[in-house]
């Protein structure tokens, strides 16, 4: 529950002070994503990892998850993603965990509590205090707006937001693409059914498989892919620091003489 208060006009003019209250019902009810409270929140990390494989990820399985090593389509979708949901006002080319199970989510068709995952990060900036930088604040309105149907508002108070353009598109295609994979799932077909006991593929699928690929994944252990005697655990000691290979850079030696002080190739 977040408590607060709005100055509004009474019916002689005065200014008065309401207290609201908001909570994740608040919330579920003007965003309207259509979860549930007995929609999960926590999802195997393993889920989300094959299925990004699947998408056509082609960085390491235990480094950065970041939108740039997807082909174009699925790179936009992320990207919406990310500025729309994420509660970071920065890295936003880099995917977190739980942007990756809302991502997972949509595309094999399967439920998942977006409206707590919002609140609770709600919350933790209510309690961090003033010095916190405030997300989600058009969320935060339309949740007043619905309490307080008769709020004055003040113009100059009007919080703008940046529209997708041209110009951002045109940069989301920047850059070389990865080999381009075909849209699955709900991505393709909107009625698809997502496979049961937490796989990311039918058995009779017929696109590439990706176990080659798992078999370098090493799982973490976060706040929403890790469970432990029943309560979230941020950053748990325990997981492993698991190192990224590299590729050499060669190196570029130039063989020859010198005479007369020029360097002349032999």
């Amino acid at each position: 529950m977040i408590y607060s208060a709005v100055r509004k006009k009474d019916e002689n003019g005065q200014d008065v002070d309401l207290e609201i209250k908001f909570n994740v019902g608040d919330l579920r009810c003007v965003l309207e994503l259509g979860d549930s409270d007995n929609d999960p929140t926590i999802i195997p990390e393993r889920l989300c990892k094959g299925l990004w494989c699947r998408m056509g990820f082609t960085g390491h399985l235990n480094g950065k998850m970041g939108k740039t090593m997807f082909c174009h389509p699925y790179k936009f979708m992320i990207h919406c993603v990310v500025h729309a949901l994420s509660h970071r006002k920065g890295a936003h080319d880099e995917t977190s965990d739980y942007i990756m199970n809302i991502i997972t989510c949509l595309v094999l068709n399967k439920p998942y509590n977006v409206s707590k995952l919002i609140f609770e990060y709600l919350v933790e900036n209510a309690k961090a205090g003033s010095t916190k930088y405030i997300m989600y604040p058009r969320f935060i309105m339309m949740m007043i707006n619905d309490l307080v149907k008769d709020i004055q508002k003040d113009h100059d108070d009007v919080l703008g937001l940046r529209n997708m353009t041209a110009d951002t598109i045109s940069s989301l295609a920047k850059g070389p693409e990865p080999r381009v994979k075909r849209m699955i799932c709900r991505t393709n077909n909107p009625a698809y059914v997502a496979p049961e006991n937490d796989t990311w593929r039918h058995e009779n699928s017929s696109s590439q498989n990706e176990n080659e690929k798992m078999n370098e994944m090493v799982e973490k252990k976060t706040r929403w892919w890790f469970v432990k005697d029943g309560k979230r655990k941020r950053t748990p000691k325990t997981s492993p620091v698991v190192p990224i290979p590299t590729e050499p850079t060669p190196k570029i030696v130039v063989k020859g003489i010198v005479k007369g002080g020029v360097i002349r190739r032999s």
